[in-house]
């Protein structure tokens, strides 16, 4: 197998600074013990597509509420590859938990963007038996799997990513 990319920390001033922007009362202390704890994705087997994401600490999704998750981490991949993420096979089985936005799409050039490049999971409790899914620190709640891309014949984008969500579409709304 060919090797594409690595996952990496996001630094510790951007995930403060995310973690924060959640949980207000959050102290320094605490933010530093779930930085320093933070598992970065491995697959578990030889055979696995899949690369699992870690919860970096306890998450419990009430049926039919969602959760923004900010997992600490960020992937620097050729140029040609995307990160796709997923809900972990048996969390969708078993609660309907499922990324808000159906399939996380992680660009090679997410890397450079201003927060670092840094991957949020917004998760979704779908169950329609009214069960909580509970996810404990170190589990893994989403998986991703890289696949190469090609671009058509006619492609000119020529900008340079800054931004996060939505970032790419305004500058295409701009040529």
């Amino acid at each position: 197998m060919r090797r594409i990319a690595a996952f990496e920390k996001t630094g510790f001033a951007q995930f403060e600074k995310d973690l924060r922007s959640l949980y207000e009362t959050m102290t320094e202390e605490e933010i530093r013990k779930i930085y320093d704890d933070l598992k970065l994705p491995v697959r578990a087997t030889t055979g696995s597509a899949g690369y699992d994401f870690f919860a970096p600490y306890d998450i419990e999704i009430l049926p039919g509420c969602e959760v923004l998750i900010p997992t600490g981490v960020r992937v620097r991949m050729e140029e040609d590859y995307v990160l796709l993420l997923f809900p972990r096979s048996g969390l969708g089985f078993k609660y309907r938990l499922q990324l808000n936005n159906t399939v996380g799409v992680i660009d090679s050039d997410y890397y450079h963007a201003e927060n670092e490049g840094h991957i949020f999971c917004k998760l979704t409790n779908d169950s329609r038996e009214n069960k909580t899914v509970l996810i404990h620190k170190g589990e893994g709640m989403v998986q991703g799997i890289f696949l190469p891309f090609g671009i058509t014949e006619d492609d000119h984008a020529s900008t340079l990513r800054t931004g996060g969500l939505g970032s790419t579409t305004k500058k295409a709304g701009k040529l």
